[in-house]
């Protein structure tokens, strides 16, 4: 694979980053601002960037999973708090069984135990009417309820009703394909999560002043925020190797190169997140300030479509070995 970007995919992280500057909160407060995120959600949709993943004939998609990895980690940078993955990944699931493009927003339904749930829950639900599931061979929609407080801020849960509704039927290697991209999906959330982290943390060490000195010239601190741009890094690059992946190799191996890289991002997130909120203090610890919103966030994205250990299980099963 080719890991540079080409002229468009730089223009595309450029644009997604200059929306995110100037409708993203800033602040945990902003986080309530109501006519704030729905311009960052008009200005989301009017990109079509949700869309980069349908077709006009129900075969290759417009963009490959390098594209949409791009958006997801520029707006996971932002802790943007409007839905992309969900409805990207609902877009693929359409294309992939050959159906029409949903009418209103749709997302996608998935197993977590966070918060309070602990069963299927459609995920960045945020304005979906409905939620599509894939089951073994079969893609249902099932209505979306109302949003339960979730861990993550940024983006809601909801419940869903019990009647479903058959959509088509999924190969069993364009399923696999899609938990590939899927994954790769919630890597480049962790990976623009864990950058967002690094940069606001970077900018109070070079602020924060102690001893007559800013706590980014102090040792201790340095050593902390390098350890977590090399975990960033290391996260970025696998995760590349899992968008490019789930597109170019074969559904098997894009499933285990995608579960890698969730394994080692689901790690990584955390360690970086959780440094964040040590370098800076008791102000980390408060809820004011942005330090746990991506925490939280990583948490989230951690749990879709499985964290380590699933993750670990997936790439094992891949090269022969079980349990006993």
């Amino acid at each position: 694979m080719d890991v540079r970007l080409s002229a468009e995919q730089q223009a595309l992280r450029d644009s997604v980053a200059q929306v995110v500057e100037r409708l993203g909160p800033t602040t945990v407060g902003r986080l309530d601002d109501r006519e704030r995120t729905a311009k960052l959600d008009a200005a989301v949709d009017a990109s079509g960037w949700r869309e980069l993943r349908t077709a006009d004939d129900h075969a290759a998609p417009w963009a490959t999973g390098v594209d949409v990895a791009i958006v997801a980690e520029g707006l996971a940078r932002g802790v943007a708090d409007v839905a992309f993955v969900g409805p990207t990944l609902a877009a693929d699931l359409r294309r992939a069984i050959g159906a029409d493009p949903a009418v209103a927003r749709e997302t996608i339904a998935l197993h977590h135990d966070l918060g309070a749930l602990g069963a299927d829950v459609a995920v960045d639900a945020a304005g979906a009417a409905q939620a599509l599931a894939a089951r073994d061979d079969a893609v249902v929609t099932r209505p979306v309820g109302s949003p339960h407080a979730e861990v993550d801020l940024t983006r809601p849960s909801a419940a869903l009703h019990d009647d479903s509704t058959a959509v088509g039927i999924l190969a069993a290697d364009e399923l696999t394909r899609w938990n590939a991209l899927g994954l790769a999906l919630t890597c480049a959330d962790l990976v623009g999560t864990m950058q967002g982290a690094v940069d606001v943390t970077c900018a109070y060490a070079k602020e924060r002043r102690q001893y007559g000195a800013a706590i980014g010239s102090f040792q201790a601190v340095q050593h902390l925020l390098a350890d977590a741009l090399v975990l960033t890094e290391g996260s970025r690059s696998i995760t590349l190797h899992a968008a490019w992946a789930a597109d170019a190799l074969p559904p098997g191996e894009a499933l285990a190169a995608a579960a890698s890289a969730k394994a080692y991002c689901a790690r990584a997130a955390r360690t970086v997140c959780e440094t964040a909120i040590q370098v800076h203090g008791g102000i980390g610890n408060t809820w004011e300030h942005l330090a746990h919103v991506f925490l939280r966030r990583a948490l989230l994205s951690t749990e879709m479509f499985g964290g380590v250990g699933p993750s670990l299980e997936r790439v094992l099963a891949h090269h022969g070995i079980g349990a006993a």
